[in-house]
């Protein structure tokens, strides 16, 4: 069985397809660590990151391996783990830009596709494009205050200035970020995060 849960930016898709995979006992797959990956690699290369053919060269040039796991995923470049580098504010302002290019969004689902079921499958697009034939799929939102906030708690940033930061990204991501026509939307807002973990467990197959 796949699941999908799929989002806006900082809605908690991440920390709940973890609760959600840990939970079933199976993987998750964090989708936006290898677009974070292919962002990292293009800002070190110093590489025009609107130039998706240099882009594109650049990836299939380098091993990029994305290791699913149940408490978290990890992007390996050979033996160098990179993971630790993919979350940075630098990384935040450009992964749009690579998102959006049909070449790169092709190169991460051929990755996704060639995963092992069953796993819970974060992201964009993972419902709509990437696994349609999923089982179960939601879509996590929430006001960008909310998301701001939740976010601030992570980084020393301030509110105003992430909330900013996540209305542009939502205007970038809306081409890509959209529910399934058969996805179950729900609001994280109100609901804490083993609130939102509960409400998709109870409405998986019981199978």
């Amino acid at each position: 069985m796949i699941v999908t849960i799929d989002g806006v930016a900082a809605s908690g898709k991440s920390s709940v397809a973890s609760g959600v995979a840990r939970a079933l006992g199976v993987p998750y797959v964090s989708s936006g660590l290898l677009y974070r990956a292919a962002t990292l690699l293009g800002q070190q290369a110093a590489l025009d990151l609107r130039e998706v053919t240099g882009l594109i060269s650049h990836l299939q040039a380098h091993a990029l391996r994305l290791e699913p796991l149940s408490e978290g995923n990890r992007v390996w470049l050979g033996e160098q783990d990179l993971t630790g580098d993919l979350h940075s504010t630098q990384v935040d302002r450009d992964v749009s830009v690579v998102a959006a290019h049909p070449e790169v969004r092709a190169w991460v689902d051929e990755q996704l596709r060639a995963l092992p079921a069953p796993f819970v499958a974060e992201g964009r697009d993972m419902g709509t494009n990437v696994f349609p034939q999923a089982a179960a799929k939601f879509y996590l939102t929430a006001s960008p205050r909310v998301r701001a906030e939740r976010r601030a708690h992570e980084r020393p940033e301030d509110v105003a200035a992430i909330e900013a930061a996540l209305v542009e990204r939502d205007t970038l991501d809306t081409t890509q970020s959209a529910p399934a026509e058969d996805a179950r939307v729900i609001d994280t807002g109100p609901l804490s995060l083993q609130g939102v973990i509960e409400t998709i467990l109870s409405t998986l197959p019981k199978k």
